[in-house]
């Protein structure tokens, strides 16, 4: 008689302390809180992660709750297949991203392991040249954002802004650095200020603009993306993969994030489909640990550019076997993911 083994569901929170209070269009934070989920089976175990986010309503509670009450039909689902596992996850726990991605990354990283391969080879990624992540400089007072930018030389700086002052602060930076920029406004910009902008953003190198209007204008959108020099990239306009296709006629790319679209699963998805649309495509962190980051590390050659800067935002972390060098993203080499779990901090 052949026995089945049972998946084992464990979950651990944290409250994760920036290195500086961050700040975007949308609010400031000092720590950023996250849901750590873990399958295991045998003596392997899969680690995946859902940073809470305000501005959407995700709380590491409500994900608890939600997750203990479906423990049981998770606990007993046959790990076969991560694309199955990830369907059985949407129908389980309908509307709910944010776990659902953890859930599924922590499915990938295990069916990777017991598969014996890193997650990339597992999803058939051939391993090359990749992108380098960028470095965020949240919002905050001009000598501070200069601060930051001389205390962490990086090839690649991602600006926040959203703000009156938004020029002054980029012409500050621009006087300290040669770095390329990536300016991400999050919704926070009008048509008449982003159009009036754009000349300016060309002339100090700003290479590249994340949602500039609000994610309602998509009208708006499609008259900017005709004027504009910069790519202009999708962001909160490009949540989950029914809205890639609306999003290639107001934006050169999008942005994908693991979190909100749900997972791997539906993230492999989005890049095919917004590759046979000519979409740049890009993955953005949502501040998580090297656990999340790890997730997007292994997506690496598959994208023009990339934001998983978030252990280096981080004071503090929940795993290991993520390097950076100089804004390139180094694997471990191991099975899955590649991270070992460090535990209650």
């Amino acid at each position: 008689m052949q026995f089945y083994r049972m998946l084992q569901l464990k979950h651990y929170s944290f409250d994760l302390a920036f290195e500086y209070p961050f700040t975007i269009a949308k609010g400031t934070k000092t720590h950023q809180p996250t849901l750590i989920t873990s399958l295991g089976l045998g003596n392997l175990t899969g680690y995946g992660e859902a940073p809470a986010i305000a501005y959407y309503n995700i709380t590491v509670p409500e994900m608890i709750e939600s997750l203990e009450a479906k423990r049981g039909l998770i606990e007993r689902y046959a790990l076969t297949d991560p694309q199955r596992f990830w369907h059985f996850l949407h129908h389980l726990i309908p509307r709910q991203h944010f776990l659902t991605a953890a859930l599924d990354i922590a499915g990938w990283d295990l069916f990777a392991q017991m598969r014996r391969m890193p997650l990339y080879q597992l999803l058939g990624i051939k391993w090359g040249q990749v992108p380098v992540t960028d470095y965020t400089i949240g919002m905050d007072t001009i000598e501070n954002m200069a601060a930051k930018v001389k205390a962490h030389p990086w090839p690649i700086y991602k600006i926040k802004m959203g703000r009156p002052h938004d020029l002054d602060c980029l012409e500050a930076l621009r006087a300290i650095t040669n770095a390329p920029f990536r300016v991400d406004a999050n919704e926070g910009w009008s048509f008449d200020e982003a159009k009036a902008l754009l000349p300016e953003l060309q002339r100090l190198q700003v290479t590249l603009i994340e949602q500039p209007l609000p994610k309602e204008e998509q009208e708006a959108m499609k008259e900017l993306k005709a004027i504009s020099p910069i790519p202009l990239f999708a962001d909160e306009s490009c949540r989950t993969e029914d809205e890639v296709k609306k999003c290639a006629e107001g934006f050169h790319g999008i942005n994908i994030k693991l979190t909100k679209c749900g997972g791997i699963t539906p993230a492999m998805r989005m890049i095919k489909e917004a590759r046979t649309l000519g979409l740049k495509v890009m993955i953005g962190s949502m501040n998580e640990s090297t656990i999340g980051s790890a997730a997007i590390a292994n997506l690496l050659p598959l994208l023009d550019e990339v934001d998983a800067d978030g252990p280096l935002l981080l004071k503090e972390d929940v795993a290991t076997g993520l390097k950076y060098d100089n804004g390139v993203i180094q694997l471990s080499g191991g099975n899955g993911l590649g991270v070992k779990f460090i535990g209650n901090l």
